[in-house]
């Protein structure tokens, strides 16, 4: 008798599993085609796409996963594209407390997610909220990359771009020049 519980058992496990990979290239390919659509400017299809992938994820994953943080933050960024930032920085501010609730604070997710909400306050014209996210998120980077990778780099330039806003010439050009150099590295432009 025990052998039958065990073999239906096992048939539910794989019932389950399939049923959750299932989802779970549901949710890439949502993600896949919200991606596309948005780098050709359709924001509108891109966002009802990109809501659809936050569904699934948070019904998939949980309401706390780090796919349901990247979710966030990819349609955050769509809402940026079409000036919702009220509803961007909503977004952007869960996804932040989800990567470091289920990541820790140094996690890279962290650094995109606290680059992210530093744009977007960019974006309003709020430096002085955009500046310590924008330092964290370099710092996050040059501890988990190294302080050559492009990645840094991408992080120095949008300080360098702030501190052009805020008038810190001296400060941006160091930044710049150093992004510079690590691109020139790198092999990337």
């Amino acid at each position: 008798m025990w052998q039958v519980r065990l073999v239906v058992a096992l048939g539910l496990c794989l019932v389950v599993a399939s049923a959750v990979l299932a989802q779970q290239e549901k949710w890439y390919e949502l993600n896949q085609k919200a991606t596309e659509l948005r780098q050709e400017g359709k924001y509108g299809e891109a966002t009802r796409i990109a809501e659809q992938a936050l569904d699934v994820a948070e019904k998939t994953f949980g309401p706390d996963s780090a796919d349901v943080a990247y979710s966030l933050n990819g349609l955050a960024l769509l809402y940026m594209r079409q000036e919702k930032y009220a509803d961007a920085e909503a977004l952007l501010k869960r996804s932040l407390a989800i990567w470091e609730k289920t990541r820790g604070p140094d996690d890279p997710g962290v650094a995109t997610a606290l680059s992210d909400l530093a744009l977007l306050y960019m974006r309003q014209g709020k430096y002085a909220e955009a500046e310590p996210l924008l330092k964290r998120s370099l710092a996050i980077r040059e501890n988990t990359r190294g302080p050559d990778d492009p990645a840094v780099a991408y992080c120095l330039k949008n300080l360098a771009a702030l501190y052009t806003k805020t008038g810190k010439q001296e400060e941006a050009s160091k930044l710049e020049e150093r992004a510079q150099k690590i691109k020139s590295q790198s092999g990337s432009h």
